[in-house]
């Protein structure tokens, strides 16, 4: 499919092509089941638990009953899936020679008890003057109680399921494990939902943790893997970027000026086109992610090259003893057809990547958008509020005032360029040429690798693997990882969790065959690049 194809389309143009084909399967094939598979829906965090006063059944109900309970009320968590454990099963053990004594059969016993052990809707009911829905819940709460129901037979009489069948409250046999090195544990992992944050969603898990931890002291809660964290670093990371850009850009107009005024009123376009850029990305349903961040960050000097081009041409109509009002006007008027040009070259430059096709489409579009947004208001900074702004806080040059060392060695230099053309264009072409030929050497990728502290190792057994051969598998393949320098810890987990499913099976259904290792590295200050762990672990 094409990707602007919309999902819901395609997910129906699926269905209807299988369904064509239907009739060709064998009967004994079960209906085949077309599902969209949700990225959103991918664990962002992962925990195990432990308590010195609970065993493994009571810490399974622990994570089902309250955690669960708890993390589902924070806004912004989709789902939170426990692993490992053991989950709850009730037996019943049908006993043959009694249901042949009575005249009962199995089919009998279970159309029964999926009659009488049912919740659905029953209706509406007048109910203080309001109309109230009904609902039938299921009746049967525990083992015991189950055994003492009593079934209809077809004949009209009527018995108790425990005169037929042994109950038991027991538990199921384990599909899934976790292991946190290398001991079993049981762990749970958080999914956001689909348009939220990852970012505030773990800082609002984390906070509702620490307030099931002072209510249950006695439970240890640890941290199996944060894919929140990567996420959170390199919004950092991109907005240290753009303060460092604008300090920079700051630095470097004072520098050239020499004049805190016109350095003030050179500056205010950072911010004053920053925010409009904001309100662009809002319309457009954008979010501070990376890909906008990366887009302000590098067009963040562009911002002010209009207004540094208008202040600097004021500053020289003010040497010529003119007044600032007078020298705003006469400047802004001189040069502005090329502040306009020049803006909407840059624009030319970001904005056909907003409409790409295809995977990369889909990133720059934000990209093209943000930068385009932020140079145009730039323009509109630099051509209304800058020459206002400087007509009144500009002040008449007294004097003159002589040029620093490097101003007269970049004027000569200058001046040289100016007398020898052809030079400079040939010099200029070579470097142009020369710059395109080194492209073949520089390494191509889609997307960079990352240095965060953590990886994952994927393994897959054949198919009909048990659960034992693939914990036995994971298992060598974890102490064989935590020999590599620089691991902290690992993470198994193994038939359900992060990758233990298959994605493509219907709801992520688990399967024993598959197992996923989540190792833990040192910080980044403490170790080589994760790509050197992560080749030594390859070997």
């Amino acid at each position: 499919f094409r990707l602007e194809k919309p999902v819901q389309e395609a997910v129906d143009d699926v269905r209807a092509a299988v369904a064509k084909v239907r009739s060709e399967l064998p009967a004994d094939v079960r209906e085949p089941v077309v599902t969209k598979m949700d990225l959103a829906n991918q664990p962002v965090l992962a925990f195990t638990i432990r308590s010195p006063r609970m065993d493994e059944e009571a810490l399974s109900w622990f994570v089902d009953n309250d955690i669960s309970r708890k993390l589902l009320s924070v806004r912004g968590v989709g789902a939170v899936n426990r692993v490992g454990g053991v989950s709850r099963e009730v037996r019943i053990a049908l006993d043959p020679s009694r249901l042949q004594a009575l005249g009962a059969t199995a089919a009998d016993i279970s159309r029964q008890l999926r009659q009488v052990q049912t919740e659905s809707a029953g209706g509406r009911a007048d109910l203080g003057g309001s109309e109230q829905p009904i609902r039938t819940l299921a009746t049967v709460k525990s083992a015991a109680e189950l055994g003492s129901m009593e079934l209809a037979l077809s004949d009209g009489r009527r018995i108790r399921l425990d005169q037929v069948a042994t109950v038991s409250d027991t538990t199921a046999e384990p599909r899934a494990a976790a292991l946190l090195d290398g001991k079993p544990v049981v762990g749970f992992e958080v999914s956001r939902s689909r348009g939220e944050s990852e970012v505030s969603v773990g800082a609002s898990v984390q906070k509702a943790l620490a307030e099931l931890k002072q209510q249950h002291p006695d439970v240890e809660l640890t941290e199996a893997f944060n894919f929140v964290q990567p996420v959170q670093e390199e919004y950092d990371g991109s907005m240290h970027l753009l303060y460092e850009g604008g300090i920079l850009a700051v630095l470097v107009v004072w520098l050239f000026l020499r004049d805190w005024r016109a350095t003030f009123v050179s500056a205010v376009a950072l911010p004053l086109s920053v925010i409009p850029a904001f309100i662009g990305m809002h319309m457009l349903g954008f979010s501070i992610n990376v890909i906008t961040l990366l887009a302000l960050s590098l067009v963040i000097g562009i911002l002010v090259d209009d207004a540094i081009v208008e202040v600097e041409n004021i500053v020289r109509h003010l040497r010529m003893g003119k007044t600032p009002y007078q020298a705003a006007m006469e400047a802004a008027d001189e040069i502005g057809l090329a502040v306009v040009a020049t803006t909407f070259t840059l624009i030319a430059v970001f904005l056909p990547t907003a409409f790409m096709s295809g995977v990369a489409g889909k990133f720059f579009k934000q990209f093209g958008w943000t930068a385009s947004l932020a140079v145009f208001a730039s323009l509109v900074v630099a051509r209304v509020l800058t020459p206002m702004m400087a007509a009144y806080i500009l002040k008449p040059v007294v004097g003159t005032r002589s040029d620093p060392t490097w101003m007269k060695w970049y004027m000569r230099a200058a001046t040289w360029s100016m007398r020898h053309r052809v030079k400079t264009m040939v010099m200029a072409t070579l470097f142009f040429f020369g710059s395109v030929a080194l492209i073949p050497l520089l390494p191509t990728g889609f997307i960079p690798p990352d240095d965060n502290s953590q990886t994952q190792v994927y393994l897959e057994l054949p198919p009909g693997a048990t659960l034992a051969q693939t914990r036995a598998s994971a298992e060598h393949a974890r102490r064989l990882i935590s020999k590599v320098e620089h691991v902290k810890s690992v993470y198994t987990t193994i038939g359900g969790g992060a990758a233990g499913g298959d994605p493509f099976a219907m709801q992520g259904a688990a399967e024993t065959r598959k197992a996923t290792l989540t190792v833990l590295l040192d910080e980044r200050s403490e170790r080589p690049r994760k790509q050197g762990i992560e080749n030594k672990m390859r070997a």
